[in-house]
């Protein structure tokens, strides 16, 4: 039994199982579980079954409360695939197979410490500051732990009272081929093979803009399972590079002309979705690229010197108007033009935020940006509203005055979607300062308030992404984009692809009905291809490959 009559624990006892990944998963999730556990000066104990799984026993040396064994156990349980919780999940009946018991299989748990060690171990446990800094590395698995139990809670509460239905997608869903990449277990019905479904996994990788060096970076981390469908190491070597050849030879065929739809004679290419470039109807000519980026560094100035100041009075949705500026200006710059039909849902996937929010604070930040943003034509059926940026006249001399600042401009980092708007801010003006802030300047560079922004700085200090040294603080070394998925960011990110998708069928195949026009193949909706993965990269600041 792994619980005491009260309920707390002695040890934690980690299942690793075949029945939830592959033994390659399972075998590469109990040696970096290890690993971490190492790191937090914790010694532990481990075996194997004759069925392929692991075990691995953390003796402590204060007994724990079951809740909080069971948070941390479910917090390691999001960084490692096959790590079965339910163990410390039931306080009554939580139970483990220990060294040297009867497998039901056939043969014997088999202890794979020495039998010294493992007696050494179990008799000196870990002591509790140990356990403090595996609580200190596990910080954004915890935080997003109680993020996905909070938002359970809400969406319960909320269905209980009448307040809204069960969407279609929820947060934790997850696409039969995200969920092949990661564990390695596929649909025999639909996969008659290992080598099918690790195709079916590359052909979407390749489909999403990944390049094979992005493909072998995640086996190693997000997606073990797609390793594990391999067998071998030296499997993997030889088979990857021809196999990925092979996905890039497939998705970059364009579709046979007997499968292309029909168009009538003298029509013009339909749009497919609400980003794609506006049909050109003369005017100015295209501004060049040098140009554009020079227009985007001027427009930031003008941003941080006075339309910022503006915003701030806003309150909270100026929050949100000072980030969008920033988001329309990062696919600005990304896109090379200055102007813009990009959709509500793409801006919001982008940001993290509602599609209707982002709907009603564009005219808004129009109104309020004194020129700099310009509606010039309205949605019409699959378009977008086109918007035009440029730099007002009465603020062409203050930007060639201001020196230009140092690295990118972004809207919401991935991980930010987890952290809000205010640590997106507060992090901006430390990254992007002349020099370390204190605290004061954050506030006041940042225009948020000092609760919220002192809120912000110790939860990013405690996720490792600043550190404060001599009353200043500066950015460290931490890979934004691990952090975002170690917060479960993508999981939601792919949720609202997902939602998006399936709202613009519908709405393409409602306009279908009045424009008497067949549906782009484009835009039916699979249960599969939906999920669009961008490709692991740092500075991908909107996710735009999602459109």
């Amino acid at each position: 039994m792994v619980h005491g009559t009260d309920g707390s624990v002695a040890t934690l006892c980690l299942d690793f199982d075949t029945s939830k990944a592959l033994k390659g998963v399972v075998d590469s999730d109990a040696a970096r579980v290890g690993r971490l556990l190492s790191a937090c000066g914790m010694r532990f104990v481990e075996d194997f079954s004759p069925s392929g799984g692991r075990h691995l026993y953390v003796p402590l040396h204060a007994r724990l409360d079951g809740a909080e064994a069971r948070e941390l156990v479910e917090a390691l349980a999001l960084m490692a695939t096959s790590l079965d919780p339910s163990p410390h999940q039931n306080i009554t009946d939580g139970c483990i197979r220990v060294p040297g018991s009867v497998h039901k299989s056939g043969g014997h748990q088999t202890l794979i410490t020495p039998l010294s060690q493992a007696y050494d171990i179990l008799r000196r446990r870990n002591p509790a500051r140990a356990l403090v800094e595996l609580r200190a590395a596990l910080a954004p698995e915890l935080a997003r732990k109680r993020a996905l139990k909070a938002r359970e809670a809400k969406t319960a509460a909320a269905q209980r009272t009448g307040g809204f239905p069960a969407l279609p997608f929820t947060a934790g869903s997850e696409s039969p081929l995200r969920r092949v990449a990661r564990t390695g277990l596929y649909d025999a019905a639909r996969y008659k093979s290992p080598s099918e479904a690790r195709m079916a996994v590359l052909n979407h990788f390749s489909a999403c803009g990944w390049t094979l060096q992005h493909v072998q970076n995640e086996l190693a981390g997000q997606f073990p399972g797609l390793a594990a469908l391999y067998g071998s190491a030296e499997r993997q070597a030889r088979l990857l590079p021809y196999e990925w050849a092979k996905a890039q030879s497939f998705t970059s065929t364009p579709p046979s002309p007997e499968k292309s739809l029909p168009r009538k004679h003298g029509e013009k290419s339909a749009l497919i979705n609400n980003t794609s470039r506006t049909l050109t109807t003369g005017g100015a000519g295209k501004s060049s690229v040098a140009g554009v980026h020079q227009l985007v560094n001027d427009l930031e100035n003008v941003l941080y010197g006075v339309l910022d100041h503006r915003l701030q009075k806003r309150g909270r949705e100026g929050l949100s108007l000072r980030l969008l500026i920033r988001g329309l200006l990062g696919y600005m710059r990304a896109k090379e033009t200055d102007i813009l039909d990009v959709g509500c849902r793409t801006l919001a996937a982008a940001m993290g935020k509602h599609h209707v929010t982002i709907a009603r604070l564009l005219p808004i930040l129009a109104a309020t940006s004194d020129g700099i943003l310009t509606k010039i034509a309205d949605a019409r059926q699959k378009s977008a509203d086109v918007y035009l940026i440029q730099l007002p006249e009465q603020y062409q001399q203050l930007a060639r005055e201001l020196t230009w600042r140092k690295g990118k401009i972004h809207a919401i980092r991935p991980v930010f979607r987890a952290l809000g708007d205010p640590a997106a801010l507060a992090y901006e003006a430390i990254e992007r300062g002349r020099h370390s802030p204190t605290t004061a300047e954050i506030v006041r560079a940042s225009g948020v308030s000092r609760n919220a922004c002192s809120a912000a700085l110790a939860e990013m200090e405690t996720l490792g992404m600043i550190q404060r040294h001599r009353g200043t603080w500066r950015t460290t070394s931490a890979n934004l984009r691990v952090l975002a998925d170690r917060l479960g960011v993508l999981d939601d990110y792919l949720d609202q692809i997902s939602r998006n998708r399936h709202e613009r069928a519908i709405w393409h195949a409602y306009l279908a009905r009045f424009l008497e026009t067949q549906i782009e193949e484009t835009d039916l909706y699979d249960q599969e291809g939906e999920e669009h993965w961008p490709p692991p990269d740092d500075d991908n600041t909107l996710w735009q490959e999602a459109a």
